[in-house]
């Protein structure tokens, strides 16, 4: 066996990170990190005790910066906000602008939360900047977390790489997220809705209030439909935002009157949509216009198609005996998801025989899923799997949650995701099926190994230490809430564990 590379280290060092510094949500960390690294996206504030840390919004906001060589967009929201940082992130990129996207959780390999024009960071950069952050924590004493340190890389390696525009996506909440570092020519908050209720409020005009945390002095702001408006206007007065955009303000009454009746897909593109057009009147993207970069209609129209992986991905794969099958992946991972994923199925294929390969997590509804795949398809047709993470459902408990699934495909001694991928695919193969693989984020990259994806995967040596920050005795903190890992959704594969916000194809 091989020893493990520098990069396996770093990031394995990374991944343990959470158990010795506990997470307490707010900005201190991140600006520590930022003035030590001495990052262009942050200005340290001239008075004193200005940093972010109180569960309270401050009274007022910070004063605005002045608008930065570098396109900024900040993206959060319940719902919605990855699908949205991928289209916008493509249709700069089509339009010539050399372009930094930041998203969470990744699928395969932790590099693919850094982009830059669609390819992932390489390892030796990964190397060089994180030994130079781990150096910085040390010398300076920053107790930063995982997601402070990958935001802080993010923002180096961008920096590094001369972009014309970032595309950030928050990773829980908004005013308390190590993003809020910048500050942003946008903000977009794609929609509000009931998460975290613990850490963010027990109500969508509380949370709405976190989510707004993003709005900047001087700057516009673009809310989604599902938001609870009234609290968005006036915490964008509070902000000192220049204009608070609607998706009817923007693309039209009609547009916004039939938004919720929409694929999810089609919401998430008229987000992105309103969104680039704004971007397009800011005084950023203004400034580089004269340069000879424009935002173009055609980019645009053609970047709005582009999903995040396992987000309703097409796909195919070929059998061992050279049979071609029809792949869809995605993370439908509860009873809501579950019921969107059948019904788009009823619509995309409606007379195909399904296969379904599933792995659900432990702190989700077992019974209500299992019951949604029965109403849908023959158990015969079901794999089931458990994921190699800590939260993964255990199969044996599934069968408890749901005896009907019984005479589902299994294997109590080898459960991993890869052995019954490939065996369903033969299944498909014979009986002419459309193999769907679905659930839990945590088993689509043994998914993607076994249908054959080229991509980059991190090794067993990193990909084993990534859930090691969920350990149940460990304890998050917003302000002065406490946040348990049990109390999580499936959430932020980081120090907030990636709630899963998709609502399937939703994010």
């Amino acid at each position: 066996m091989s020893s493990p590379t520098s990069y396996e280290r770093l990031v394995r060092r990374l991944y343990r990170t959470n158990l010795y510094n506990p997470v307490k949500l707010g900005l201190n960390n991140i600006q520590d990190l930022a003035v030590a690294l001495n990052s262009p996206f942050y200005s340290p504030p001239s008075t004193a005790n200005s940093t972010v840390t109180s569960t309270s919004p401050p009274s007022s906001p910070s004063p605005p910066s002045p608008p930065s060589s570098v396109g900024i967009i900040h993206i959060a929201g319940t719902n919605g906000k990855g699908s949205v940082s991928y289209k916008i992130a493509e249709s700069l990129r089509l339009s010539g602008f050399k372009t930094g996207l930041f998203v969470s959780p990744h699928i395969s390999s932790f590099r693919e939360r850094v982009q830059v024009d669609g390819v992932c960071i390489e390892e030796e950069h990964v190397n060089v900047i994180l030994s130079r952050i781990f150096k910085a924590c040390e010398n300076e004493n920053i107790p930063a977390t995982f997601f402070e340190i990958t935001t802080a890389m993010a923002l180096e390696f961008f920096d590094n790489q001369k972009v014309d525009a970032i595309v950030l996506e928050t990773g829980l909440g908004g005013r308390l997220d190590s993003t809020n570092l910048v500050q942003s020519d946008l903000a977009v908050v794609t929609s509000i809705g009931l998460e975290h209720t613990r850490i963010l409020g027990d109500t969508k005009e509380e949370i709405g209030r976190e989510k707004a945390g993003i709005f900047k002095m001087g700057r516009p702001a673009l809310v989604g439909v599902d938001v609870p408006f009234s609290t968005m206007k006036s915490e964008a007065e509070r902000h000192g935002v220049t204009t608070l955009h609607t998706i009817g303000s923007v693309l039209g009454p009609e547009v916004e009157e039939t938004f919720m009746s929409k694929d999810f897909d089609e919401q998430n593109s008229y987000v992105a949509k309103s969104a680039l057009q704004i971007l397009s009147t800011t005084d950023a993207f203004q400034k580089m216009s004269l340069k000879g970069l424009k935002i173009s209609p055609s980019a645009v129209a053609e970047g709005c198609k582009k999903r995040p992986p396992c987000r309703f991905e097409l796909t195919t794969c070929t059998s061992l005996t050279n049979k071609s099958v029809p792949v869809i992946l995605d993370v439908a991972h509860n009873p809501p998801a579950l019921l969107h994923l059948f019904s788009k199925l009823s619509t995309s294929h409606p007379s195909s025989k399904k296969r379904i390969v599933i792995g659900m997590s432990s702190d989700k509804d077992l019974s209500e899923c299992g019951k949604i795949l029965l109403s849908n398809v023959s158990p015969t047709s079901v794999h089931l799997v458990e994921a190699s993470h800590p939260r993964a459902a255990k199969i044996p408990d599934i069968l408890e949650a749901c005896p009907g699934l019984s005479p589902a495909r299994y294997d109590l001694d080898e459960p991993c995701v890869e052995k019954q991928t490939l065996l369903a695919i033969e299944e498909a193969a014979e009986n002419d099926e459309v193999l769907i693989v679905c659930g839990s984020v945590f088993l689509m990259a043994g998914a993607r190994k076994a249908l054959g994806y080229n991509e980059p995967r991190d090794s067993d040596f990193v990909a084993k230490e990534a859930g090691a920050n969920l350990r149940k005795d460990l304890q998050e903190h917003f302000g002065n809430r406490v946040w348990s890992e049990d109390e999580e959704s499936e959430g932020d594969a980081d120090e907030r564990e990636f709630e899963e916000f998709l609502e399937g194809a939703k994010r």
